[in-house]
């Protein structure tokens, strides 16, 4: 069986946060025992974003579902185009307002006590 990476277990936990709920950078890192790696997190998004053209659907990873530890959308710049993570987070029912999640610590999705 081939080794996993990094990048392949954030994408493997995003892909488990349920629609119409938000995580961050930061408690995919701490789920994957990273605490302080959650720029490597992003960069692992931002890596599944830019091959998301070439990848299965089941392969889809719903890197519009995470954002910074105040809800912030810091990652849209990444996305094809400007409004492209709030229009999907949206199209979900979550509500953004100013680039940042409203209602963000009842929307907030936690992988270590969801997966325990």
């Amino acid at each position: 069986m081939p080794e996993r990476n990094f990048f392949q277990d954030v994408h493997e936990v995003t892909r488990l946060v349920p629609p119409s709920r938000v995580t961050t950078y930061g408690a995919i890192a701490h789920y994957l025992g990273a605490r302080h790696s959650s720029r490597a997190v992003g960069y692992a998004l931002m890596a599944a974003n830019l091959d998301a053209a070439t990848l299965r659907r089941e392969a889809f990873v719903p890197a519009h579902r995470v954002v910074n530890r105040l809800g912030h959308l810091t990652g849209r710049r990444h996305f094809p185009t400007p409004t492209a993570m709030q229009e999907a987070l949206e199209a979900e029912g979550v509500r953004v307002e100013n680039d940042q999640v409203v209602e963000f610590n009842k929307l907030f999705w936690d992988p270590s006590t969801e997966l325990g």
